[in-house]
């Protein structure tokens, strides 16, 4: 019995032996557990193997380059009646006895009457000889031509002006005898400019679409578009100031 017990004991040395050798073994090798162990609740000494988990990666998705563009207050739009701007005065001097104080501004046909002027003169100037001559208007005969022809074909202008005022027929040259070759000498500045006798000798359409666009201006009328829509609002301006209660309206 007793040589068995040592024969046994002898073998649980060897084993025990083998054991710590392979467990140097394994550390120098490196090859022990990277897995850690954790203590229970209970206060137990024995270890718990955590089990391996697979985390997925997380890959953050790249700044967004095509972000929108900062938010830009919207303008109002421009009025195009709106009245002159700081600086300007909206009255001037009148630069005839028949214009008003106004710009763009002619006085009414009581007025004129009151004061006895029956005659509108205005400067003309031949295309073919270029002399200059000083051009006279009747009043009363050449406004009657002008609102006769506007009353009865306004409602067939549809707000266009038509081809005799874009192309106006000019008067004859006294000194050479030319057809249609005296044009009106229209003023470089705006507010000069003789209105009324350009209205009533039916040569509007001898201004440019930048004077017709300030008379618009001035007299709070709407001043986009083609020139023919521009020149039909400056006839029926002018007659609506000679004869408020005309039929001229728009």
């Amino acid at each position: 019995m007793d040589s068995n017990n040592d024969e046994m004991d002898g073998n649980n040395d060897e084993m025990d032996s083998n054991s710590s050798g392979m467990d140097k073994k394994r550390k120098k090798s490196g090859q022990e557990s990277p897995i850690p162990t954790i203590q229970n609740d209970g206060g137990d000494n024995h270890d718990q193997r955590l089990p391996f988990i697979n985390q997925p990666r997380i890959s953050v998705p790249p700044p967004d380059t095509t972000a929108a563009p900062p938010f830009r207050q919207r303008r109002g739009r421009r009025n195009p009646s709106k009245t002159p701007p700081t600086g300007k005065s909206a009255t001037i001097p009148p630069p005839y006895p028949w214009a008003d104080a106004g710009r763009a501004a002619v006085r009414s046909l009581s007025y004129l009457r009151e004061n006895q002027i029956s005659r509108i003169s205005g400067e003309v100037q031949c295309k073919k000889c270029e002399q200059k001559f000083k051009m006279e208007l009747d009043l009363e005969q050449k406004f009657l031509e002008v609102s006769t022809f506007i009353a009865e074909n306004k409602a067939l202008m549809h707000h266009r002006a038509p081809k005799g005022w874009m192309s106006p027929a000019l008067p004859k040259c006294g000194l050479c005898n030319q057809e249609n070759t005296l044009r009106p000498v229209i003023a470089e500045k705006k507010r000069s400019i003789n209105w009324l006798f350009l209205l009533l000798g039916q040569m509007l359409g001898c201004c440019t679409l930048d004077q017709l666009k300030y008379f618009c201006k001035h007299t709070k009328n709407h001043r986009t578009g083609a020139k023919d829509r521009v020149l039909f609002l400056a006839y029926l301006g002018l007659c609506r100031q000679l004869d408020p209660n005309g039929p001229f309206d728009i």
